[in-house]
């Protein structure tokens, strides 16, 4: 028995991962979802009016970056726009990650010093994936088929 829940340990530990790296590009609308139903909850819209307030903030947030990220052609910006969904990411990544380290190690040090390591990779596994959300607009890459033209054509 023991055994067996150390492997599943290991897978579920493996899930969690998984389910972070996946999930890290969706912390910036999470958070202005979060922030924007909590706003309109103050303000007397009462649950029923907060929760579409936050489901269509944190839509509008998602598709207004992605559809920044198509059409804007340069470089810089499209980098500036993943570093804003990137940030967020990572600061979810570290905070997930020290939690899950102070359960199994004692210094302090470590803790940070890993969930370090855990803030850059989540923050660049988010980058990666925004920057995979639509191909560079306006990048001219045409694709052409190797084949032979067909005869009589």
């Amino acid at each position: 028995m023991l055994i067996l829940g150390l492997i599943l340990s290991v897978f579920a530990i493996g899930f969690l991962c998984w389910l972070l790296f996946t999930l890290a590009v969706y912390a910036l609308p999470l958070f202005v979802a979060a922030t924007a139903g909590l706003a309109a909850y103050h303000h007397d819209a009462g649950l029923l009016g907060a929760f579409p307030v936050a489901i269509l903030a944190g839509a509008a947030t998602l598709a207004l970056g992605q559809l920044a990220f198509a059409l804007v052609p340069s470089t810089w910006v499209r980098a500036a726009i993943a570093l804003v969904f990137a940030a967020p990411a990572a600061v979810a990544g570290y905070e997930a990650a020290s939690g899950l380290l102070h359960l199994g190690i004692a210094s302090i040090a470590w803790c940070d010093a890993l969930a370090v390591v855990a803030a850059i990779l989540t923050g660049g596994t988010a980058f990666a994936r925004v920057v995979a959300f639509t191909a560079p607009a306006g990048s001219g890459v045409v694709h052409h088929s190797n084949a032979a033209p067909a005869a009589g054509t």
